[in-house]
């Protein structure tokens, strides 16, 4: 029972991510067979909202699958690099809420930045900044660095 504890604790994040993805691969399917009943309407105004309607599962599912790429591809250089022994250790300092404090992570995001800056080409140390700019709180660069860390790492393999 404790291993299966274990077990779920590892992969809570798979877990959610599974579960969140069924229920929009649900709302999807629902949306295009909603799309499809008013496409088949002989209201014309009804075949217009349907054929807008159709967009959204499209656009969805193109977005899903891109997310579920992204995340598959990060881990698998996650592995890589603790492999390696190369995954940058969380060590910053937190407030009592659990957050990272802020001070500790614009220090540390600086010496991954010199890093990448010495390494342009190396997907390793685009990765440590990537999550570096996570730390400090910039999702926008952090996912920018992680796709400069996937071309790296695609163009290595």
């Amino acid at each position: 029972m404790n291993s299966f504890l274990a077990g779920f604790r590892m992969n809570r994040t798979k877990i959610w991510v599974g579960a969140v993805t069924l229920l929009l691969v649900f709302y999807l399917v629902v949306s295009f067979q909603r799309s499809l009943l008013l496409l088949t309407d002989s209201n014309l105004t009804a075949k217009a909202i349907g054929a807008a309607y159709l967009v959204l599962p499209i656009v969805g599912a193109w977005a899903l699958i891109r997310e579920l790429m992204f995340g598959a591809r990060t881990e698998q250089m996650a592995k890589v690099l603790e492999a390696e022994g190369g995954l940058p250790v969380d060590e910053l300092p937190r407030t009592p809420g659990g957050r990272i404090v802020r001070a500790a992570a614009d220090a540390e995001f600086e010496k991954y930045r010199a890093e990448a800056e010495a390494a342009p080409d190396d997907w390793r140390s685009w990765f440590r900044l990537s999550c570096a700019y996570d730390a400090a709180g910039d999702r926008k660069r952090a996912r920018a660095s992680m796709r400069d860390a996937m071309r790296l790492y695609t163009t290595a393999s």
